[in-house]
């Protein structure tokens, strides 16, 4: 009787087991990494130290941070394998697309992936007593365009755009930073400025005799988000209610980015991959308070498209398991992997062209861009 019922149980044991779904696998980190950000005080960095922390706290794993004030100080590391992740900003796209600092010899296209990358946004503020009142009004307008920084000079471009204008139909204001772009228009020397909705000079701005207002980017613009993202593909649309000249019952209709974005090479570590993205959703609620922008640090909106780069596959892995990953993302995805893949390409050939036709270093960058301009978006 004793040995039918071991048996009886026993089959019932696996009888269960074979309907009960497997569990779920155990996040695994290495004992220690090392990141690179933007400089120490910037939003990057703080946030990155802010996960470290968590990470230090659920998984004892200890994380060093390497900051940097320069986009290739912050990517080299990355690419020499020195750093494991780079949180990031557009130079994610730059270093894909080979523009700026990486439209070089040395560099060229890099094949970078996204593990994550937190929503920001970013807007057109003008000066209420401009006459300002769309994108298009802003022809002739004096628009600061800061030196030596394309991240904040392409999101100007791309809004610009949106009405049909370069910067060839406004008043060029050249400024030396971030910073005196938004205190020209605070000082009266510009009529408009692009910015992240919550610079504290903003509400300075906003408490002025000149007031502030926000340029509208009406998602069902087809044609003007067309031409956005014809800039560069990482733009969407947002609405936001908080920040100067912002509220639930003022709405301002801008555009989100990513920033800071975690990033890799695409030849990462899947499964290394998989559990960083995975060990990052299990701990929010460790670093979600740390600053007010680590909330949007959460997966369902950290872990979706566009973003400056594709999203590396153990990262979409894990974001399938948890429904977060659509179909919407996956052609998203697809699209942007194809024109990465198309640029590597092109500068593989523009590359063997120039050894054939003797481009010297110098005509190398102008040479290039002749050959990515052609390349199919």
């Amino acid at each position: 009787m004793s040995n039918i019922l071991l048996k009886t149980l026993g089959a019932t044991a696996i009888a269960i087991a074979s309907v009960m779904p497997a569990a779920a696998q155990e996040t695994e980190l290495a004992r220690s990494m090392l990141w690179s950000t933007y400089d120490v005080g910037s939003s990057g960095y703080t946030e990155a130290s802010a996960v470290a922390d968590a990470f230090g706290k659920k998984f004892d794993t200890r994380v060093r941070i390497m900051p940097s004030g320069t986009s290739i100080g912050r990517l080299l590391p990355l690419k020499t394998g020195r750093v494991q992740y780079g949180w990031l900003a557009n130079e994610v796209y730059f270093a894909t697309e080979a523009l700026y600092d990486f439209s070089v010899q040395e560099w060229g296209p890099q094949d970078l992936r996204i593990v994550a990358g937190r929503p920001s946004t970013f807007g057109m503020a003008i000066a209420t007593d401009s006459g300002i009142k769309t994108i298009a009004d802003l022809r002739g307008k004096r628009v600061p365009r800061i030196k030596a920084n394309p991240s904040i000079n392409i999101k100007v471009e791309a809004m610009l755009a949106f009405a049909g204008l370069t910067w060839d139909d406004v008043q060029v204001v050249e400024v030396p930073s971030y910073g005196a772009a938004l205190q020209a228009l605070v000082d009266g020397q510009a009529d408009a400025a692009g910015t992240t909705p919550t610079a504290a000079t903003l509400y300075e701005l906003e408490g002025s005799s000149r007031g502030l207002s926000w340029a509208p980017l009406p998602e069902d613009n087809a044609e003007g988000w067309a031409a956005v993202t014809d800039v560069a593909s990482f733009f969407a649309p947002a609405t936001v209610t908080t920040g100067a000249g912002i509220s639930e019952d003022n709405p301002a209709q801008i555009f989100a980015v990513r920033y800071p974005m975690i990033t890799v090479y695409a030849d990462a570590d899947e499964n290394e991959v998989y559990n960083f993205i995975k060990a990052l959703d299990e701990s929010f609620d460790i670093y979600k308070d740390a600053t007010s922008a680590m909330p949007n640090w959460a997966i369902s909106e950290a872990g979706t498209t566009p973003q400056d780069a594709p999203f590396h596959p153990g990262a979409i892995r894990y974001l399938k398991e948890i429904g977060v990953w659509t179909d919407k993302d996956q052609a998203w995805n697809d699209a942007r992997l194809a024109r990465l893949e198309n640029v590597m390409a092109a500068w593989e050939t523009a590359t063997e062209e120039a050894m054939d036709q003797n481009i010297s270093s110098k005509d190398w960058p102008t040479f290039w861009e002749e050959h990515r301009a052609a390349i199919e978006k």
